[in-house]
């Protein structure tokens, strides 16, 4: 089977992501875009991480579209996407291992206000805060897919009284009156777009925190940036942003109540996702079902 290799990767990415997933599935013959071109008929399938908007066009036999990445927004924005062709989403439990264990992170140092003692440290302030338990600390995971539910289950494993909510799951607004803390994990569809913003800021109790895990296009930046600068919100740590690199000028750098992750909260590692594509191939070719397939309708 001949598949395509393409998209956001150097030379350095293709070559490793080309060893692991030849190395996954060696049966198969691994294209760049130029030698996919010279035989479009016979490529089978497309493994891609973000490609150039055009590069699946014209590939007549192409039976998958595998990302590497768990969020496929930006490859439904591309018009030139293939119809008619399944596209799979990368659901790898490794990923969902890391995603949880950024969010336990971050939900335990607001817990025990360890951002806020860092702050101190940089004014070179000695001030003790009471010390809260994981039982007092109420925890709302938006977004239950394979890493909201991840999340959810490694912090109520840690004692944190969580709930999780789903857009097709009923109301929000009284879920947000009883949490102290949000991680956001929702994909992004036009209808999560923009979703943190003033409305849901202010239906949170003064005091609650913010974890955004999920897309920067979810946020509002102006709307977050004024309950932070009221104390409504006491802090939010932000792993995703609108334009990445977050820009030098952004406020978000140095706010006092912010905290600025490099898109690191669950990285794609090309061992463990380059099995998952790999076994989605072999059922391509054995003719059994595809996992995680994308409903494009619904965005995810």
């Amino acid at each position: 089977m001949k598949v395509l290799l393409c998209g956001e990767l150097d030379a350095a990415e293709w070559a490793t992501w080309h060893a692991a997933l030849s190395a996954a599935l060696p049966g198969a013959e691994w294209l760049d875009l130029p030698q996919a071109r010279r035989d479009p008929a016979a490529v089978r399938a497309a493994v891609v991480a973000n490609p150039p908007p055009g590069s699946l066009q014209g590939l007549p036999g192409l039976g998958l579209i595998q990302s590497l990445w768990a969020g496929v927004d930006r490859l439904l924005q591309d018009d030139t996407l293939p119809q008619g062709v399944p596209l799979a989403r990368m659901v790898d439990p490794a990923m969902s291992a890391a995603m949880a264990e950024t969010a336990l992170w971050a939900v335990l140092s607001l817990q025990r206000d360890f951002y806020v003692y860092a702050e101190q440290q940089r004014q070179g302030l000695w001030r003790a805060w009471p010390q809260r338990s994981a039982a007092d600390v109420r925890v709302l995971v938006l977004g239950q897919g394979e890493m909201g539910r991840a999340v959810s289950a490694r912090l109520a494993s840690q004692g944190f009284p969580v709930k999780g909510w789903r857009r097709d799951g009923g109301a929000l607004e009284p879920l947000l009156a009883r949490a102290d803390i949000v991680v956001n994990l929702l994909p992004l569809t036009p209808q999560t777009r923009g979703i943190l913003a003033a409305p849901l800021f202010k239906a949170l109790p003064p005091g609650a925190a913010l974890v955004n895990l999920g897309r920067g296009a979810h946020v509002v930046d102006a709307d977050l940036q004024a309950v932070l600068d009221s104390g409504h919100l006491r802090h939010a740590v932000l792993d995703v942003f609108h334009t990445e690199p977050l820009p030098a000028a952004h406020p978000w750098w140095g706010h006092p109540r912010v905290t600025v992750l490099p898109h690191t909260a669950a990285q794609t590692d090309p061992r463990t996702a380059a099995a998952v594509a790999a076994a989605n191939l072999v059922a391509l070719q054995e003719g059994r079902p595809l996992s995680h397939r994308v409903e494009r309708s619904r965005g995810y």
